[in-house]
């Protein structure tokens, strides 16, 4: 890999960004970091400023900044406020590559804003495709930014298409671990805890993600995401169980061959990939022992136990904003699940009940998608509250 490349990461205080931080670390004289966003963990952003000594820190919540203003006050090192200060760690002339990994529809606008600016984009939020997916990649083509996935799943598939016919390609097979309920009877769900379901079998991620991939919602917010990114219709693209996570997915060409990707389960191995494509980093993990592994088991998913990703598939081929909809709904109802005010087969049933009756907004438009989230949260809050009655 030749010359420094700066990266600016939005959403360094989780798990991404933490990751991100490591890679960066064991490869000095590779990377410069100019910029760290975070929304409202002062402590941990400082910690990072004080390390790898961006230009400038940006922290949604004003109050956080204004504290780690003060520990930061002697260097050189800025700190910016609100959204305003998120953007510009978007948009930053110092960097070169930005890696979003704000989790949720907070990622929407910064990730549209590091596309408009021309970046190379790191993308680690499925949300911001999601729900804007038209819109965004219309303004990297007008502006010649990159989107490079980040997500283990997409890397996999961005790297089987590497050197391929693009026009070959039957369809794209994306693996889901299952999540810690795979197996489970469908009455076993109703009584899921959010102890249970933040009990990740393979991978370690937000709350909110992790909760996702209970629901298999994360993997119908992926299926989405994949449309977008590889310019794919709903029927090009499957989900497997794959409870090993070894296989992070495959392609299928249209001469019947399959390529796939594998690897350990370690999001540093995508991140890297991500920050240095077209080259790879060493990055002195352990090795892949398939004999170790055993055996690749695959199995279809059950719609019926998990009919969030159902739901997705079916916001997808919808359109029209829905898919805004659709992920809105589900971070209201994720929250009212993890807060104990919703169980958690009532996450589906909220997601569902707001895709049958959505808001209506401009769907064509930034402004409007995000005015859409918004409605979208505030009708999602009124079924919660009929639930919570019945």
């Amino acid at each position: 890999m030749s010359g420094i490349r700066r990266v600016s990461i939005l959403g360094s205080t989780g798990s991404i960004g933490r990751n991100t931080l490591d890679i960066i670390l064991r490869h000095p004289g590779s990377f410069e970091v100019a910029a760290l966003a975070s929304g409202s963990d002062w402590e941990t952003i400082v910690s990072q400023a004080k390390i790898f000594k961006p230009a400038f820190v940006a922290i949604h919540k004003e109050e956080s900044a204004s504290r780690a203003r003060d520990l930061l006050k002697g260097s050189d090192i800025g700190v910016l406020a609100g959204i305003d200060g998120i953007l510009e760690a978007a948009s930053t002339d110092r960097a070169d590559i930005v890696v979003s990994s704000i989790v949720g529809a907070a990622g929407i606008m910064p990730t549209y804003t590091a596309v408009a600016a021309g970046k190379i984009v790191a993308l680690a939020n499925k949300e911001a495709l999601v729900a804007a997916g038209r819109i965004i990649i219309e303004e990297a083509k007008r502006t010649g930014a990159s989107i490079i996935p980040v997500d283990s799943e997409h890397s996999a598939v961005f790297q089987t298409l590497m050197g391929q016919d693009r026009s070959a390609v039957r369809k794209v097979i994306l693996t889901a671990s299952g999540g810690p309920f795979f197996g489970k009877d469908k009455d076993f769900l109703t009584g899921v805890t959010p102890e249970m379901a933040l009990n990740h079998p393979r991978w370690k991620m937000g709350p909110k993600v992790t909760v996702d991939s209970a629901t298999m919602m994360n993997k119908g917010l992926e299926v989405i995401e994949a449309s977008w990114i590889f310019d794919l219709p709903a029927e090009e693209i499957e989900v497997l169980i794959h409870p090993q996570s070894i296989v992070h997915s495959m392609v299928e060409y249209v001469d019947g061959s399959v390529l796939a990707q594998m690897g350990i389960t370690d999001m540093r191995i995508p991140i890297a990939f991500a920050l240095s494509y077209p080259d790879r980093l060493d990055l002195t993990l352990d090795p892949l022992d398939l004999v170790a592994v055993g055996r690749l088991d695959f199995h279809k998913p059950d719609l019926e136990k998990f009919p969030c990703l159902a739901l997705a598939f079916d916001a997808l081929e919808r359109g029209n904003g829905i898919p805004a909809v659709m992920n809105a709904a589900n971070e209201i109802a994720v929250e009212s699940f993890l807060s104990g005010d919703l169980p958690f087969t009532g996450i589906a049933d909220v997601v569902r009940a707001v895709m049958d009756d959505p808001p209506d907004f401009d769907n064509q438009t930034l402004s409007g998608i995000l005015r859409g989230d918004q409605l979208t949260r505030k009708a999602a809050r009124a079924v919660i509250g009929l639930h919570g009655e019945t």
